[in-house]
């Protein structure tokens, strides 16, 4: 009985109580793998392992029910549990951040005496909040040509493509047939006329069969994924060609070179934290990854597209199309732009980058994964 625990240690280590954990084990949710010699549950590192998953599932507002059928499925190991947990506590932190910014922007209003209408009121405080997010991507955020290139060349002879995370259809190549996945509500709703037919779903779970499409995209969407290396999985079993435009999390040395993490915003690095190897999403396609530089007249608004036009940075608009700053959270937003408009304003930004000017485009850690 060593390597067991007694289900009074294993409530106080969970903090729940004995009564919860015989409740699991009358519901078949959590079986004691053993008893004592007086007859009480006992539990080992697997029973525990499990419950650790229930518990943290149940803390995520998963019913029973649904915990029941996510902690039985024999096809996800203890791994993808951690991992999936992970994507879902961080799109519940950025929901949190998303709120804490609106709320702000409350205050700030209503310091000046501004009354916000009832639609905005539920717009920002319903249970869309993160899709607000997003309702600033048309202003900024468009198809770069040069990106495009790679990306469609990349494509090959595919007629059918599927776009996963395709918000509001940048990078659509016009010439295919194409089929998009968008889960938000307000990314689809600002889809143009005529764009393609957009799904509501989410990579993790893609509603087609096996090899529907001869190729499957996803273009600057794996990082808000609640599980990326699972979504490009599915990517892989529903394509036989797969093209993912992300960026490299493993690489220290592109955020030393990109001035803005490198000496105005070094919490970007947190937001890194646990994100999944370039290898290991490499390996979800069974693909390659090539690098892309950014050129310095960008025409998607995206985090690093500014690399060499510092003031765009200090555009709200700009910002707001980038989730970058909801998730470093106000606080560091302010201080960052705050010490970069003094130092454009001092000269000692371009002092301290002057061999950027020479530059047409920057390795900034983009990296094109074609399997």
């Amino acid at each position: 009985m060593e390597e067991h625990l007694t289900v009074g240690r294993v409530a106080e280590l969970a903090g729940v109580s004995v009564r919860t954990l015989h409740h699991y084990d009358e519901i078949g949710l959590l079986e004691p793998s053993t008893r004592t010699a007086a007859g009480h549950r006992a539990y080992s590192a697997g029973d525990v392992e499990r419950l650790r998953e229930v518990l943290a599932y149940r803390r995520l507002g998963f019913g029973l029910r649904e915990i029941a059928d996510l902690v039985g499925d024999p096809a996800t190991d203890a791994v993808a549990h951690l991992c999936r947990l992970r994507g879902l506590l961080m799109d519940q932190r950025d929901r949190a951040a998303a709120m804490v910014a609106a709320i702000d922007r409350e205050l700030e209003a209503r310091a000046l005496g501004i009354r916000t209408t009832p639609e905005e009121q539920l717009r920002v405080f319903g249970a869309q909040l993160y899709d607000a997010i997003g309702s600033a991507y048309p202003a900024t955020r468009r198809t770069e040509p040069r990106i495009a290139a790679r990306i469609w060349d990349a494509l090959g002879d595919a007629r059918t493509v599927l776009n996963v995370g395709a918000g509001t259809g940048s990078y659509e190549p016009p010439d295919r047939d194409v089929t998009a996945v968008e889960p938000s509500a307000v990314m689809r709703a600002q889809r143009p006329v005529g764009a393609a037919p957009c799904v509501a779903a989410a990579a993790e779970s893609l509603p087609f069969a096996d090899q529907s499409f001869d190729a499957a995209m996803a273009v600057s969407t794996v990082h808000h994924w609640p599980d990326p290396v699972a979504g490009l999985r599915e990517m892989r079993r529903v394509a036989r060609r797969v093209v993912v435009f992300t960026y490299d999390a493993d690489d220290t040395g592109w955020r030393q070179r990109f001035w803005l993490t490198r000496d105005y915003l070094p919490e970007f690095a947190d937001l890194l934290v646990g994100w999944p190897s370039l290898a290991d999403l490499t390996r979800a396609i069974g693909g390659r990854a090539e690098p892309v530089l950014v050129p310095w007249d960008c025409a998607d608004g995206f985090f690093e597209a500014y690399w060499r036009r510092p003031e765009a940075y200090l555009d709200e608009h700009v910002r707001r199309a980038v989730s970058v700053w909801t998730r470093v959270g106000q606080q560091a937003e302010q201080r960052a732009v705050s010490t970069l408009r003094e130092d454009l304003s001092s000269g000692r930004w371009a002092e301290r980058n002057r061999d950027l000017v020479a530059l047409d485009a920057a390795e900034l850690g983009l990296r094109l994964l074609v399997a």
